[in-house]
């Protein structure tokens, strides 16, 4: 495997920012869709699995990203969402023991029901099955804590795996995949570039990394840099101001589509010194 594309965490505006970036890439005659190995978290689970199975990413931009009748209501738990954030920042404590403090309070959260959850990402990304193209869904075990990255071998459900890494404790629940309840593959890494060592020439896109340490962690990065050739892009000012606050405001979508191809222009050649032989 020459090239991985790793699609970090984002929430929804993350979503559009990594579209836009790719078509903006490729409309400068740098195509990441051509990746050897895709790995998706969370929002980028969403992307990834949505170019890895084919689509183009100007049509994935489309999505309907505002939620309508047909959607359960937005009712994330404010109380232990509080608890969640406090945990994910504690530098002090053991990752393994954050990641499980972290799924007891997914699991006791209450949020939207879990099925209504998943059919509304269904509804707007329809995946039929895995690609044939290698692609990695993260997500961690509510339970334990424990990481897990699903592949097509894996006998998991696409659009399962895909809804439990997007499972962002306290706002969504924990997704029921195989007997077990996972949650956000964020939990572990905002980006779980780690998962692409065995490339020699990767791309990372990470949404969150200008505003959270934990958006692409410099010791995966680092570690990457090491032995390949590594392209690290966050969202630079004019994405910044599109992506706005909230991570979730659907009326961020089309402008933040807009500044990501603009950005997406402007990193062309910095990315092909990577992505290019």
């Amino acid at each position: 495997m020459e090239t991985a594309l790793v699609l970090g965490a984002g929430g929804l505006t993350g979503i559009a920012w990594h579209l836009g970036i790719i078509i903006g890439l490729r409309e400068s005659g740098v195509d990441l869709t051509s990746a050897g190995l895709t790995v998706g978290t969370s929002a980028g689970a969403i992307a990834g699995a949505l170019l890895a199975t084919g689509a183009d990413p100007v049509e994935a931009a489309r999505i309907e990203a505002r939620l309508d009748d047909a959607d359960p209501p937005f009712q994330p738990d404010w109380a232990r969402g509080t608890q969640v954030f406090a945990l994910l920042n504690d530098e002090s404590r053991d990752p393994a023991a954050v990641r499980a403090a972290v799924g007891e309070l997914a699991l006791a959260s209450e949020v939207v029901e879990e099925e209504p959850f998943v059919a509304t990402i269904a509804r707007r990304v329809p995946l039929t099955g895995w690609p044939e193209r290698p692609l990695l869904i993260t997500a961690v075990d509510a339970a334990d804590g424990r990481p897990i990255a699903w592949d097509r071998a894996s006998g998991v459900p696409l659009d399962r795996a895909v809804a439990a890494s997007c499972a962002v404790p306290a706002i969504f629940p924990p997704v029921t995949v195989n007997g077990g309840r996972y949650m956000d593959g964020g939990v572990r890494s905002g980006t779980n570039a780690d998962l692409a060592a065995a490339a020699g020439r990767i791309v990372v896109l990470a949404p969150l990394a200008p505003i959270r340490g934990r958006g692409a962690p410099a010791a995966e990065i680092d570690a990457l840099r090491r032995r390949a050739r590594v392209a690290l892009v966050a969202p630079d000012e004019e994405a910044l101001r599109a992506l706005g606050s909230n991570v979730f405001d659907t009326t961020r979508w089309e402008p933040v589509i807009e500044a990501a191809t603009a950005q997406g222009h402007r990193i062309a050649p910095e990315v092909a010194t990577v992505w290019h032989d």
